[in-house]
């Protein structure tokens, strides 16, 4: 999917693009590193809606458990279900084509005003 040239970044770690009209939320790749070897992913069900901020998953890894914030308002359209019995996919693949959830939002012109290019956000945390 290569979303990394429109992708924005959250300070909290996710990532959210836009594609075919939806919006795509995942963890960068930073994220995925510092928690090591992914072990488990809890995502929402279809239909639940979040405002910015909002937990929204849970990831755990051999390491650390760590909650996931939505970076920007939205009402979850898809989960990728591959990850809830293959959670080490998220260790395995490139980090933009392992996204954890895809939302619609209404929001996101305003949501996204504070987050991060992905260029700023991969200086920022090196």
């Amino acid at each position: 999917m290569a979303a990394r040239d429109n992708m924005l970044c959250s300070k909290s770690h996710e990532y959210v693009f836009e594609a075919d009209g939806s919006y795509y939320i995942g963890l960068t790749d930073y994220a995925i590193e510092q928690l090591g070897d992914i072990v488990f992913v809890e995502l929402p069900e279809v239909g639940s809606s979040y405002t910015k901020g909002e937990i929204f998953g849970t990831i755990e890894s051999v390491k650390a458990a760590s909650e996931i914030y939505m970076p920007v308002g939205g009402t979850v359209v898809e989960i990728n279900e591959q990850l809830i019995e293959k959670p080490e996919l998220l260790n395995e693949s490139e980090f933009d084509e392992m996204w954890l959830i895809k939302v619609s939002s209404e929001t996101y012109a305003e949501d996204s005003k504070d987050l991060l290019d992905y260029s700023t956000y991969k200086e920022e945390v090196e």
